[in-house]
C-alpha cells in the first residue's frame, strides 16, 4: 500500500497541466482497486475548493489568451495556410478549455473519497512547539499555521504505523516552507528531514515528484496506465470535419428528397416546373458522382432517421437550432 499525502499546490499545478490526466487516471484507478490511499487533510479540500474557481478562470484564459497572441503574430508575420491552420485551432480552444475543467472536478472528486485526516491536540501542541522553536515551515516571517498542520498531520500518521509494507509520501510545490533552503528542491528541509526514512517515508517535490512516486511504487504498471490515457484520448473534430460532414449529409438528404418527389411526380402527386428539370438532374448526378450512387439512398426508415439526427446535430454544433434540417 501507498499513501500519498499531496499538498492543495500540487494538485492545482496538476489540474491545469494538458497532460493532467496521465497521472489523475492512474491514481483513480490505483485508488479504486485499494493499493493506493490518498490522506487528505480537511485542510486540503478547503484550500482546493477556495482556490478553485480562480484557478479555473486563469486555466482558461491562459488558453484564449496564448491563441489570440499567436494570431495576432500569425496575422503579422505568417502565410495564408498558417493563419487557416490558426482559424481550425482557435475552433478548438473550448474543448481545450474545457478538458483542464475536468481536471478540476476529477481532482476534487478524488480529495472527497479520499482518507480524511483531522488534527487533534497532538497535531496542534506540535504546531505550538513547531512555531515557537521557529522550525519549517515557521522559520519565514509569516503565517505557516497551516503548512504546519499539514505536515504534523503527516508525521503522525507515519508514526502510528507499524505495516512494514506500507509506503508513504509528502508531494508539495512549496518550496519555501518545505524544501532545502538554497539548495535541492527535492530535498526535505532539514527541520522536516526526520520525518522521511528514504524507504518507507519520502519527500517529492511537484507534480514530476509526484510522477515519480507512483513509478518508483507501481513500475510498468503506473507507466502502462499512463499511456493507455495517451491513446484512448480523442482530439475534438476540426471546423473544417465537422462542416464537410454537416455538407454530406446535407447532400445525401437532399438527394433522397428528391428521389421521393421525383416518385410523387411520376404518380401524378406532384408537379416540377420545366425550368427546373435540367438543373435539378445535373445537380443529383454531381452529387451522385461525389459520393457514389449506391451510397446515397437509406436502407430503411431506421437508417433515414439516422441520417436526419446526424444533419441536426452537426447543424446544432455549428450554431442552427435543434431539428433544423431544411434542405
Amino acid at each position: 500500500m501507498l499513501s500519498l499525502l499531496i499538498d492543495t499546490s500540487v494538485w492545482l499545478d496538476l489540474a491545469k497541466r494538458r497532460d493532467g490526466q496521465q497521472t489523475i487516471v492512474p491514481i483513480r484507478v490505483l485508488a479504486h482497486s485499494s493499493r493506493l490511499e490518498l490522506l487528505v487533510p480537511s485542510i486540503i479540500l478547503e484550500e482546493f475548493e477556495r482556490n478553485r474557481p480562480r484557478a479555473e478562470a486563469a486555466a482558461t484564459t491562459s488558453v484564449r489568451e496564448r491563441f489570440r497572441l499567436l494570431k495576432k503574430d500569425v496575422q503579422e508575420y505568417g502565410g495564408d495556410a498558417t493563419l487557416q491552420w490558426l482559424d481550425e485551432m482557435t475552433h478548438q480552444v473550448p474543448y481545450v478549455s474545457a478538458r483542464s475543467l475536468q481536471n478540476f472536478s476529477e481532482i476534487a472528486d478524488l480529495l472527497r473519497n479520499g482518507h480524511r485526516l483531522e488534527p487533534g491536540p497532538e497535531e496542534h501542541r506540535a504546531v505550538v512547539e513547531r512555531s515557537l522553536k521557529k522550525k519549517a515551515p515557521f522559520h519565514l516571517n509569516k503565517n505557516s499555521v497551516a503548512d504546519a498542520l499539514l505536515i504534523e498531520l503527516y508525521g503522525s500518521t507515519v508514526s502510528r504505523n507499524d505495516d512494514s509494507t506500507h509506503y508513504f509520501s509528502f508531494v508539495t510545490s512549496n518550496y519555501q516552507d518545505f524544501s532545502l533552503p538554497n539548495g535541492d528542491r527535492r530535498q526535505p528541509h532539514p527541520d522536516l528531514a526526520s520525518l522521511f526514512d528514504g524507504e518507507h517515508s519520502c519527500y517529492f517535490y511537484d507534480v514530476d515528484g509526484l510522477n515519480a512516486a507512483l513509478l518508483e511504487h507501481f513500475g510498468d504498471e503506473f507507466t502502462q496506465e499512463a499511456e493507455e490515457v495517451e491513446a484512448v484520448q480523442s482530439e475534438p473534430r476540426s471546423f473544417g470535419e465537422i462542416v464537410d460532414a454537416q455538407r454530406e449529409y446535407f447532400d445525401k438528404i437532399w438527394y433522397a428528397r428528391r428521389v421521393m418527389h421525383d416518385l410523387e411526380v411520376a404518380e401524378g402527386n406532384q408537379e416540377l416546373h420545366p425550368d427546373l428539370i435540367d438543373r435539378v438532374q445535373k445537380l443529383m448526378r454531381a452529387t451522385e458522382e461525389r459520393y457514389g450512387k449506391d451510397n446515397l439512398l437509406p436502407a430503411d426508415e431506421w437508417e433515414w432517421g439516422y441520417m436526419q439526427g446526424k444533419l441536426s446535430a452537426l447543424r446544432w454544433v455549428l450554431g442552427d437550432e435543434w431539428d433544423f434540417l431544411d434542405t
